[in-house]
């Protein structure tokens, strides 16, 4: 018989080598009768040999091209020897060892797997199969299954499910067998089908032999058979089985068998497999029942308290955390209904939709327990230990977003007016700017003007539009910046915060001085008016009161009115005590009402103070007072007396009659930094642990009610160990009150105003307090699945004392901050028919400053609608009329009968001469809208700052006000606000979901503002910039949505280039710009991408309906921000009103770039409109970029992200990455003509 001759020639390169060897393996594969076994056999150990010791054979085997990986399938398919099949074994082993998971892939995709189970079938019926061949065969399994997305499937159609089963059943003793077989089983049973069939033929029973009871020996063999059990009882038959045999108690007396025994913590990993099973078991209703029974709560309580001392069996921790918290019995929450405490009979019922639905429920059907099986447990904490365990997984997949629309038809901008142009003439008294001649106005300059060259007067009027941007002609109007204003007394007025022309003074000057004339000079302390009050004072403060028929109270002014002369709109507050209290004056006002309060140590005293040279050196103590002078110059906008007068006109549900002390005096940043709070390693896992004590320990748990809404006679305990609260006021929103504990309360909060959810905004008074004492406060009805407050984000804090002595000001404060899935089931009304959803707890320590304070806490810096109207009246009533074209209207009245204002804002023209007013109508429109959403304060803050720098008297405004015609409505949903709901108004439905066909009865704010913008795109003067201001719950920074046709195509994977699609990359200049100027916006999170859901947003719907190609969402972060000069700091007011003032500055610009011709301006001014908004708020570093994930990942194995199941939040990033950055294309287009309705 002819061999095969075999190099052996030394000198031969080992390339060379490992490819003659795997010819000449080739060559007896395809004559296997000619060539004895001896030469198989001889030949695969060279190969062997060669990838034991050589990297490079092993490459050479797996290198893309190479025929090595089929040579030696299908010599392991063709021979009968026992020896060479072992060899080859081997060498697959070898190259499945080295090289990661790519070369293990490589097996895969040669058809590995398909070889190997057959192999395995067929050895299995060898009367006496080889016990080492069966070693490897399913150890290479092991490897390659978890490579092999199929293998499940794949090994149930070869067969050979019960042959491993077997192999275990017959080999109990054989260890070294039993265990890669065990290791496959646990591969077989990743597949739920395979884990049902080896469940049925004893695969469950087997393992509890495995396992037994403590045992040092095998160890490494038991791990493996829990790893097995703990896949095999996902599947719910197996784990009924579990359950019917009792298998839940005897998992968790080995549980405590191996506790006890393992007292050096060497076979964590055992313990830890045993609560895999126990976690598997319980994913049904059954397996919790039993595991309840069992006393199973109390058992990993306790045995997880002892392990806490011990950082290294956190992983113990933390399993037994998420098995307790999935078995902690399911209960509604505490409250008759989870429908609103308040209702609305709205003038229209809805015939589909929420409202609807909700409208139609019997009673007493709304909340309703659901325990199925059909709840996401199981994948959420999947989820959650995915993020823990396996970080680099989340690299490998590819982004996908469902919810991209991919209809290039409804991408297509359609311009639509939707309402006939009779229905459109009822908006020209909105535009009175078009027609005015301004005949009996006075202006800055009254000399007319020469025309410029050429000058057509009796031409049309050419405006440039958000669909044309015409170029410049040659007998543009010149814009006048001449030396005058640049004068050193202008330029310093402007350093400061954006001030106003003619600001007046308030009486408070008066007051202060009458306060210092009342005092002992030893009593008058610096820099403050009211660092004279006494605790007995504060003690008696009340809320003030909108009760216009008050009785007549003991007056707390030495020099206080009588009854008679009292203004009717001065506040009352009535005081408990009986003795005069002759050294108080505050604004012509006091305040407040029981105003018992206690506090521990405020959390300024922490803050990093400002290291700005311009932002001088305060402490939370002496240095940190502001006094009367300092606040009429920090809230320019601010009168306590007017700001009660506008709320006496308010008018909400509740008809609430008090209001709140923050609202009253207002708000100053605190001078110093607040950064993003750190989060503690254990704080969810404790405050869990303390949850399931309830349980344990019903006793220690006191249950009280203390403040409750539903119950209209409800009285509030006068009890002194007892904090007292209140939410009674514009935007409060607390509904229920439970003391759990001597100083720990459930809160409840209201759902919107016609709903029965939305959860999240909540504005509430905290009185009764004590100082040295921390008291925890649980939001137990929260309902989104992740929250900010994971991830450094502190509430805000207002203390009436602390205002007093001069700091007023909200603060961040809290500390074990966490946010997680509790108890509470929600019912399934309430989620749109999704069962198994639970509510979320939020909660924070705080440690009060001052005994018997009132404070006031919230989700994020209040701003109510009487601020919104106060600001505006102020702003009317300051502005320079010769220099400010202002103008104010009521776009319509909402359902609760509170008054929508809009705003007109632009540059009165210089004078009554044809060029200026040409001039003064052809100028383009912004068109700003804000606050749709009321839990979205930031977007208040922002628009605040926006109405400040265009109505401040320097250059770079009076530029902006001549670029532009400002059309502003700051509050879309004003009854939201005022009503204190997060999300809804008055309607019970989200009014940023309306857009596309608002009806005028439920939704007039919309389908007005709509109307508007139509009544624009009629007469063709459309904007040239869109933006709705809101907030964002779940990221940092800020950043702007915006739409393109050509990246939404891009997104959903469809060529592009075969759609012949041409758009303009305008929509990127103003973003870009921001990311230039703006310290706290990031351009890497913005998107430009058109989603299903967001169709009938406002800003899809101007840019679709209306053809605004600048159509923008301005997302403000509720936290803070991870990039730039802001990094690692929580946002304030300070940084949202200059985000306002920056974003003006943006228009500035992109008016320079789109009509570089028709406005030029000296570009000292733009390089120093950049230093007046950073020198008022006080910043100086430049701002940087990073790319970094939205959220760091925890560190802790809980479950706190959202379920894989949970329904699309409306608030849920639009994470999709930004793309490659587009140069600015200048290029402008026609203009059109404006035309006027007939």
């Amino acid at each position: 018989m002819n061999k095969v001759k075999v190099p052996t020639e030394k000198c031969v390169p080992n390339n060379s080598r490992i490819i003659s060897l795997l010819s000449q393996l080739e060559k007896v594969n395809a004559e296997p009768a000619l060539v004895e076994p001896e030469n198989t056999r001889y030949v695969t150990s060279k190969i062997l040999h060669l990838a034991q010791t050589q990297e490079k054979t092993r490459k050479e085997i797996t290198a893309k091209g190479s025929t090595g990986m089929e040579v030696l399938f299908s010599a392991l398919e063709n021979t009968k020897d026992a020896q060479t099949t072992q060899n080859i074994l081997n060498i697959l082993t070898e190259l499945a060892s080295s090289g990661g998971g790519r070369r293990t892939s490589v097996l895969v995709s040669k058809g590995g797997t398909q070889v190997l189970l057959q192999l395995l079938l067929t050895a299995s019926k060898d009367p006496t199969p080889s016990e080492e061949i069966m070693i490897l065969l399913h150890s290479l399994l092991v490897k390659i299954g978890c490579k092999d997305k199929k293998f499940g499937i794949k090994a149930r159609v070869c067969g050979v499910l019960n042959i491993t089963l077997n192999l275990v059943k017959h080999n109990l003793q054989n260890q070294r067998l039993i265990l890669p077989c065990l290791q496959l089983l646990r591969v077989y049973s990743s597949n739920s089908v395979n884990a049902v069939s080896l469940g049925r033929c004893g695969a469950v029973e087997l393992m509890f032999k495995i396992i037994g009871p403590y045992n040092k020996k095998n160890t490494g063999l038991i791990k493996v058979a829990l790893d097995t059990l703990a896949a095999l009882l996902k599947s719910r038959a197996n784990a009924r089985k579990a359950v019917d045999k009792n298998y839940v108690e005897l998992l968790l007396s080995i549980y405590i068998d191996w506790h006890r025994h393992d007292i050096r913590h060497r076979h964590m990993l055992v313990r830890k497999g045993i609560l895999q099973c126990i976690k598997s078991v319980t994913n049904i209703k059954l397996g919790r029942k039993s595991f309840l029974e069992c006393n199973g709560m109390k058992v990993l309580y306790n045995t997880s308290q002892e392990c806490l001392a011990v950082r290294t069996l956190d992983a113990l921790v933390n399993m037994s955390s998420l098995i307790m918290r999935k078995c902690f019995p399911k209960n509604r929450l505490p409250l008759p209904t989870i429908k609103s405490v308040f209702h609305f009979e709205l003038p229209v019922i809805p015939v589909t939709g929420p409202v609807a639905q909700l409208y139609s429920l019997p009673p007493e059907v709304d909340d309703v327990v659901d325990e199925s099986d059909d709840n996401d447990d199981m994948e959420s904490e999947a989820e959650a230990e995915a993020e823990t365990e396996n970080d680099d997984d989340d690299d490998d997949q590819p982004f996908k977003n469902d919810d991209i629309e991919t209809d290039i038809n409804k991408l297509m901008p359609t311009q639509e007016l939707g309402l006939t142009v009779e229905d459109l003439k009822m908006y020209e008294c909105f535009f009175p700017e078009l027609t005015d001649e301004f005949q009996e106005c006075e202006f800055m300059s009254m000399e007319p003007k020469p025309l410029s060259a050429g000058a057509n007067r009796g031409g049309p009027i050419i405006v440039p539009t958000a669909e044309e941007e015409q170029p410049a002609k040659s007998n543009s109007i010149m814009k006048r910046y001449g030396p005058k204003n640049n004068t050193a007394a202008h330029w310093e007025e402007c350093d400061k915060r954006p001030t106003f022309l003619d600001l007046e003074k308030r009486d408070l000057k008066k007051d202060f001085d009458l306060l210092m004339q009342q005092q002992p000079r030893d009593q008058i302390r610096p820099f403050s008016a009211h660092n004279c009050l006494s605790n007995d004072i504060v003690k008696g403060l009340d809320r003030i009161t909108l009760q216009s028929d008050y009785k007549e109270q003991r007056c707390c002014s030495a020099g206080c009115r009588s009854a008679g002369e009292a203004k009717p709109i001065q506040a009352c507050i009535p005081f408990p005590c009986n003795k005069e209290c002759q050294h108080l004056t505050m604004s012509g006002n006091s305040l407040f009402d029981k105003g018992s309060v206690h506090l521990g140590q405020l959390c300024c005293t922490r803050a990093d103070l400002e290291e700005d040279d311009d932002s001088g050196s305060y402490s939370s103590g002496e240095q940190g007072i502001v006094g009367m002078h300092e606040l009429e110059e920090l809230m320019p906008l601010h009168d306590s007396d007017l700001y009660i007068d506008v709320t006496r006109n308010t008018k909400s549900v509740p008809c609430y009659t008090d209001v709140a002390y923050p609202d009253y005096f207002g708000h100053i940043p605190p001078p110093f930094k607040e950064s993003i709070l750190e989060r503690l390693y254990g704080v969810q896992r404790t405050k869990i642990a303390q949850d399931i004590e309830r349980l344990i320990h019903p006793a220690d748990i006191i249950d009280r009610v203390i403040y409750d809404l539903d119950d209209p006679s409800f009285l509030i305990p006068e009890d002194s160990e007892v904090l007292k609260f209140n939410s009674k006021f514009e935007s409060g929103n607390l509904r229920k009150v439970i003391q759990i504990r001597k100083n720990e309360y459930d809160l409840l909060l209201n759902s919107d105003v016609n709903s029965n959810h939305y959860h999240q905004w909540f504005y509430y008074e905290v009185s009764g307090m004590r100082t040295g004492m921390y008291y925890r406060f649980n939001i137990i009805n929260c309902e989104k699945s992740n929250s900010q407050f994971n991830y450094g984000m502190q509430p805000l804090m207002y203390s009436v004392q602390e205002a007093l002595h001069g700091r007023p000001w909200w603060l961040r404060i809290g500390t074990d901050i966490c946010y997680y899935k509790n108890h509470f089931s929600r019912s399934s009304i309430a989620t749109g028919g999704q069962k198994g959803k639970s509510y979320y707890t939020m909660t924070f320590t705080v440690s009060f400053p001052h005994k018997d304070d009132v404070c006031y806490f919230a989700y994020h810096y209040p701003y109510t609608y009487s601020t919104l109207k106060m600001h505006l009246q102020k702003l009317e009533s300051m502005h320079n009329p010769k220099q400010i074209y202002f103008r104010q209207d009521v776009l319509c009245e909402t359902l609760g009968g509170n008054s929508c204002p809009v705003v007109t804002v632009t540059a009165m023209p210089e004078s009554k001469y044809y060029e200026h007013i040409y001039q003064f109508r052809n100028r383009p429109y912004v068109f700003l809208t804000s606050r749709v959403h009321p839990g979205e304060t930031n977007a208040s803050w922002v628009m605040k700052g926006t109405l400040e720098f265009l109505m401040s008297n320097n250059p770079t405004a009076q530029s902006l006000r001549e670029a532009y015609i400002f059309k502003i409505v700051p509050m879309l949903n004003p009854d939201g606000v005022v009503n204190g709901n997060h999300r809804c108004s008055l309607s019970g439905e989200d009014l940023n979901r309306q857009w596309q066909s608002p009806n005028p009865d439920l939704h007039p704010t919309i389908y007005h503002a709509k109307g508007l913008l139509q009544y624009m795109s009629a007469v063709r003067r459309l904007p040239l910039v869109y933006c709705d201001y809101h907030g964002h719950s779940r990221k940092k920074n800020v950043f702007m949505y915006g739409c393109s046709l050509k990246e939404t195509v891009w997104h959903t994977n469809v060529n592009a280039d075969s759609c012949d699609l041409i758009e303009d990359m305008g929509y990127r200049v103003l973003p870009k710009i921001l990311s230039n100027i703006a310290p706290a916006f990031c351009m890497n999170s913005c998107s430009f991408v058109v989603e299903k859901s967001k169709e009938s947003t406002a800003r899809v719907v101007v840019w679709r309906e209306i053809g605004v190609q600048r159509s923008y969402t301005m997302e403000s972060t509720l936290c803070g921000c991870d990039q730039g000069k802001y990094k690692n700091m929580q946002i304030g007011t300070r940084q949202l009103e200059e985000m306002g003032a920056k974003f003006c500055i943006a228009l500035l610009r992109l008016k320079k770039l789109t009509c570089p011709l028709d406005y030029s301006l000296p570009a000292s001014l733009f390089d120093l409109e950049n230093e007046l908004i950073e020198a008022s708020c006080k910043v100086t570093s430049p701002t940087t970029y990073v790319l970094e994930e939205d959220e760091p990942r925890f560190i802790e194995e809980v479950d706190y992200s959202a379920e894989s199941n949970d329904e699309r939040d409306i608030d849920l990033a639009e994470n999709l990455g930004d793309c490659e950055s587009s140069t600015l294309e200048e290029g402008l287009s026609d203009s059109e003509t404006r035309t006027c309705l007939p």
